[in-house]
């Protein structure tokens, strides 16, 4: 049986550019709680889905250069949130180390599964129908979490196996890369050490 770790894992990272200003905090032991404000909407709504659906404490306050466009600010929060995971598990003893879901959104269901590997990759197969989600361009969910997974230093599959709403492929990948990584951060009484026979990761 798997358990949450007796030692609190949470991580506060800020970084500042030019470009964008972030401040984030990351707890894999949370609740569900969520205090999301990057001045963009729909992406606002997805983090606090990774929040909510992983249940974990996540603050995230960011600006930046959104008159130009959102990549930068999108793909820099990204940046900072796979730096926190990758904190916030410290040295991996215990942890479960994989995880996988599949939550589905109406007609669109994304399969999500990872891996806290050490070792960076991302595969990001979403088909979206439309450009768009109001002002939100969603090739940037693909930057966001090739961000994640090579910050986190984790392995990465994010596939679409159906959908035709371009909100709703979106919301079931998010929503199912918290679920994954919920799983993959647990603490399992079972794992002596770090779960590698390498003795690392």
């Amino acid at each position: 049986m798997s358990e949450r770790s007796a030692q609190p894992r949470v991580a506060s990272i800020q970084r500042n550019t030019k470009e964008t200003q972030i401040e984030l905090t990351l707890s894999l032991d949370g609740s569900g709680q969520a205090e999301i404000d990057t001045g963009v909407g729909f992406f606002d709504h997805m983090l606090t889905h990774i929040a909510r659906h992983g249940l974990f404490n996540l603050t995230v306050k960011a600006t930046g250069d959104v008159h130009v466009d959102f990549h930068h600010l999108v793909e820099d929060v990204g940046i900072v949130l796979g730096s926190a995971i990758a904190a916030a598990v410290g040295d991996k003893a215990g942890l479960v180390r994989y995880g996988m879901a599949a939550c589905p959104m109406d007609e669109a269901l994304v399969l999500v599964s990872l891996d806290l590997s050490g070792r960076p990759w991302c595969r990001c197969e979403l088909e979206f129908p439309t450009e768009r989600v109001g002002d939100f361009d969603v090739e940037l969910v693909r930057e966001f979490f090739v961000a994640v997974a090579s910050n986190a230093a984790m392995s990465l599959h994010v596939v679409q196996q159906s959908g035709a709403n371009s909100h709703h492929i979106a919301e079931g990948a998010f929503k199912s890369f918290a679920r994954a990584l919920d799983a993959a951060t647990q603490i399992d009484a079972r794992v002596t050490g770090v779960p590698s026979t390498k003795g690392t990761l």
